[in-house]
């Protein structure tokens, strides 16, 4: 079975993973498909294609500074779209191992773009956090210490679901609503 976890930046897609992952005993396996792409980062011909794309101001330290990268991308859907084309095709790798790997396991996908992606049709359950601005711009801003411009440019950037793709669509990931999901999997 394969369990699809979709919502924007401070949803608790990672948050709900865990609490499905602790009330399944385990039996699950979790895939933080944003992970994957901060991995490819790390790739000597994607930090290549991506200097040739977007210049040496992403760079810090020899490595992709994922900040100053998010500065462009996240204000140019023009430019997300250069990274996608750059990156998709090794995380599609990645993200196929881990599914071959781990095919005799519930996995969970976790992931904005999940549902514009393949692996979206693949999903046996389909859940869609739908958390308030507020709430989310809080949690993200304290995760990944950003400002709230910052975090203005990643919502802007952002895509809109579509509720009836999904088999679920919660408006909070407290534990006795993630419970009773849990139940009726």
């Amino acid at each position: 079975m394969i369990i699809g976890i979709c919502g924007k930046s401070g949803s608790g897609k990672s948050t709900l993973a865990k609490q499905i992952i602790e009330l399944t005993n385990h039996e699950a396996i979790h895939l933080d498909i944003d992970n994957v792409g901060h991995k490819v980062l790390l790739l000597k011909e994607v930090k290549e294609e991506l200097i040739n794309s977007f210049g040496n101001s992403i760079i810090n330290d020899n490595n992709i500074d994922r900040k100053k990268l998010g500065e462009i991308i996240f204000d140019s859907r023009n430019e997300m779209h250069k990274l996608s084309n750059i990156t998709w095709k090794y995380m599609q790798v990645e993200i196929d191992e881990f599914l071959k790997e781990n095919k005799d396991k519930i996995i969970i996908l976790d992931w904005l773009l999940l549902s514009i992606s393949k692996y979206f049709n693949m999903c046996n359950i389909k859940i869609l956090l739908d958390i308030p601005y507020e709430v989310r711009k809080q949690r993200a801003m304290k995760r990944d210490n950003i400002t709230e411009k910052e975090f203005a440019l990643r919502e802007k950037a952002s895509i809109d679901f579509n509720y009836e793709y999904f088999n679920y669509v919660l408006k909070t990931n407290d534990k006795e609503t993630v419970k009773r999901m849990v139940k009726s999997l």
